[in-house]
């Protein structure tokens, strides 16, 4: 085997070794007594007020009075409102405090154009350069949706979704790639807005990412692209649609248009 390919299958036997590895150390770590600092608690607590609405989308809120509410010092607080800003749950207004903000239609268009500005290349990448170690890896999470489904087990599937979409990701060895798109990800799922058992069942997602899957595979890079693509401009749709039936904004006509070229609108 020349050094290239073997340096190559060895890398993606890292990472797919390092993801098996890091859902066994999650595992364990649920089973022990995790170290939860100030800041985590008061992040997971205004986050749940948050999603539950008992800060009410639009409310503005000042450092002092969440720290008064929370019976904490401020600078906890400040780091919590830091993270939620970076998840977009939050606006940092100066001089005035925070103000919770609500996912609008727009928010999901922007953050699949991204992702399929990202996501589409590196399936068509994935599909080029997959190994035995890859496809092990990618056909493993299929398995696991079909336990995950058959058990209704809607967060045991989603962490499965997750894992197969890092894997393809890390084929670029780009760790930038690979955080961009987690962090678009946990931007809608921070507010628990998923299509799974909502707009469509598990079934259907599973159904969704085999054939993705089965192009990586067989090396058909224009096919695992045009998958991947429909994937994510399904899901975006589905989403966009979930969000104007709250907030009764309508939903952009024709999209995503010409976004990525030699991908058709469906």
């Amino acid at each position: 085997m020349p050094v290239a390919d073997a340096r190559n299958e060895s890398w993606v036997q890292s990472i797919a070794s390092g993801y098996g590895f890091r859902f066994i150390a999650e595992k364990t770590a649920s089973s022990m007594t995790p170290k939860v600092t100030t800041t985590d608690r008061i992040h997971i607590a205004i986050r749940e007020a948050i999603l539950s609405g008992e800060l009410a989308s639009g409310s503005l809120h000042s450092i002092y009075q969440l720290a008064d509410q929370f019976n904490v010092s401020r600078t906890p607080v400040r780091d919590a409102v830091l993270r939620l800003a970076d998840a977009g749950m939050l606006e940092i207004e100066r001089n005035r405090g925070v103000r919770v903000r609500g996912l609008k239609v727009d928010d999901i268009r922007e953050i699949f154009e991204l992702r399929l500005l990202l996501e589409v290349p590196a399936a068509a990448l994935a599909a080029t350069i997959a190994d035995d170690a890859l496809k092990s890896g990618l056909r493993d999470c299929i398995v696991e949706f079909a336990k995950a489904t058959d058990a209704d087990d809607a967060p045991k599937f989603m962490q499965s979704d997750r894992r197969l979409h890092e894997l393809i990701l890390a084929v670029s060895r780009n760790s930038r790639l690979s955080a961009t798109v987690k962090s678009l990800r946990d931007m809608t799922q921070a507010y628990g807005i998923l299509t799974a058992d909502q707009s469509r069942s598990l079934r259907q997602i599973q159904h969704e990412h085999e054939p993705i899957v089965d192009a990586i595979i067989a090396h058909d890079t224009e096919i695992a692209a045009r998958l991947m693509y429909e994937h994510l401009v399904e899901t975006a749709t589905l989403l966009m649609k979930q969000v104007s039936k709250v907030s009764g904004e309508p939903i952009p006509e024709n999209w995503p248009g010409g976004l990525i070229p030699g991908q058709k609108p469906q």
